[in-house]
């Protein structure tokens, strides 16, 4: 997709896990008016289909069938959550520890990340008057010439400490290594942990949820030429 295809604004936005990437995209894109793409929530979708057909997510085969038919839908709207799968809501289902465990098996299977990704940039290039767009390969292979692309990311400790506050049954420690062992696991198909050029780090490691979201807006705005808000 090149700017030329584009409708409306792109924004950008990668990051490793615990980083805040799908609740600060989906709060600034709400700030901004725009569209919200949860790219991550495709992969998820589609181990959730692995898993339920019975197969093995690091069986490359096996993923290939479930992507076969494969109908995934998400809200565009950040106001709205919700996630189907041939008409079925995984909203929540696709949030368990089995299927987050799923995904990077899922994800490094060359078929899923063609047809993904095409997906994604067909949503991206009709979506107006913007969308914000996260993920982890979002800035330099979906949408290289989006008109914003950040990487946000912030400590492996609060990184591990935000994503313990949202698993309260989990161990702290646990996450932690949970989350280390995704990432690495991740950086083999993507590198997602450095940012590319023409891409802006944004590091909330000393921000709040509310202070890292208005830090995108203004960068978004003053990125994208968009008004700043009275």
């Amino acid at each position: 997709m090149t700017k030329e295809q584009q409708v409306g604004v792109i924004v950008a936005v990668d990051g490793p896990a615990g980083s805040g990437k799908s609740s600060v995209s989906r709060a600034a894109a709400a700030a901004l008016g725009f569209g919200f793409l949860d790219t991550g929530a495709a992969y998820r979708a589609l181990a959730w289909s692995v898993l339920e057909q019975g197969g093995d997510p690091e069986d490359a085969a096996a993923v290939e069938r479930a992507l076969d038919g494969f109908a995934f839908e998400s809200a565009d709207d950040p106001d709205e959550r919700w996630v189907r799968v041939g008409g079925v809501d995984v909203t929540d289902a696709i949030r368990t520890p089995r299927v987050t465990a799923a995904v990077s098996g899922v994800a490094r299977v060359p078929a899923v990340r063609t047809r993904l990704n095409e997906g994604f940039r067909a949503r991206l290039a009709a979506a107006e008057p913007g969308v914000v767009a996260e993920g982890r390969d979002i800035t330099t292979v979906v949408a290289p010439h989006a008109d914003v692309r950040v990487l946000l990311t912030a400590s492996a400790e609060v990184r591990a400490s935000r994503r313990a506050k949202e698993l309260p049954d989990e161990d702290h420690s646990a996450v932690a290594r949970s989350m280390a062992e995704r990432d690495a696991k991740d950086s083999r198909v993507v590198d997602f942990l450095e940012a590319a050029d023409g891409v802006t780090t944004l590091d909330s490691t000393d921000l709040d949820f509310d202070g890292t979201v208005a830090a995108l807006v203004t960068l978004v705005r003053e990125a994208a030429g968009l008004e700043p808000v009275a």
